[in-house]
């Protein structure tokens, strides 16, 4: 769709996660659009290009702009990024923008290694880093919680990763024959009175103790407070529940990704 000449108009950002890929359209630099698709275990160029293709078309219909001048990816999934890699090339007419080792920043790492980190987490620092003065803490809750900590010098020093909410509740119901999978959301009270109620105080309440615990945690460790904000799927309503949440930045993400392809694209 795209002619792969000159400044991209359009970008398209495409997230690809464990249990979600969500994909954004950026116009001139604003995200003009949004999308999730279940990630499913295998799927093919031609599945990857079919989806685009539909979404593109509902845009269309609605009589805005279904051009793509080029892309960039964030991938945690091996197995599918080649095929994203590819769709998305045949859809903008150049080869995507893969965030990996390599690619620029901007953000000071004080990290052992920082090719290790994974595309979405590199895509929140970069967001974060330009729009919240530090310190603080993006906690991005996906399949996994992920806790990505800048100090007081704007420097990237670690993070956390830990099981999230869904991961958690699937894991429960997997591992104990008579416990069915719940709705995620907070019970009434704390101590459950049936077996619904306990479990999701276990899971929801348990993943809200577990990331204030782990704030205060690190801020005894940097010795000062940080602002924490929250992005992904579960992001606010977890939120509403946390004492240490102060804000939720639903796009990070994928604002993320649009400024790493400013970075590095020319």
């Amino acid at each position: 769709m795209g002619n792969g000449q000159g400044a991209a108009r359009t970008v398209l950002c495409v997230d690809v996660g464990n249990s979600d890929t969500n994909l954004g359209l950026f116009v001139d630099g604003e995200l003009d659009a949004t999308w999730t698709v279940t990630t499913t275990e295998r799927m093919t160029a031609d599945e990857a290009r079919m989806r685009m293709a539909g979404l593109f078309d509902m845009r269309a219909r609605d009589g805005k702009d279904a051009a793509c001048d080029d892309a960039v990816i964030a991938s945690v999934v091996p197995g599918l990024t080649d095929a994203w890699v590819t769709a998305t090339r045949a859809l903008c007419g150049r080869r995507p923008l893969v965030v990996g080792p390599g690619v620029k920043t901007g953000v000071r790492m004080r990290y052992n290694d920082p090719g290790e980190l994974g595309a979405d987490r590199v895509a929140d620092l970069v967001a974060a880093r330009a729009a919240y003065e530090p310190p603080f803490v993006v906690v991005d809750l996906g399949t996994t919680t992920n806790f990505e900590v800048v100090d007081e010098d704007g420097a990237f020093v670690g993070g956390i990763i830990a099981p999230g909410v869904k991961l958690s509740a699937k894991a429960l119901a997997d591992a104990a024959a008579q416990l069915a999978m719940v709705d995620l959301k907070a019970p009434a009270s704390v101590v459950g009175k049936n077996t619904r109620e306990a479990m999701q105080a276990g899971v929801v309440m348990g993943e809200v103790a577990l990331i204030d615990g782990l704030v205060d945690m690190v801020q005894r460790e940097l010795g000062y407070d940080v602002d924490v904000i929250a992005t992904g799927s579960d992001a606010a309503a977890i939120a509403a529940l946390s004492q240490r949440i102060a804000r939720t930045d639903e796009h990070l993400t994928l604002r993320g990704l649009s400024m790493l392809h400013a970075l590095n694209r020319k």
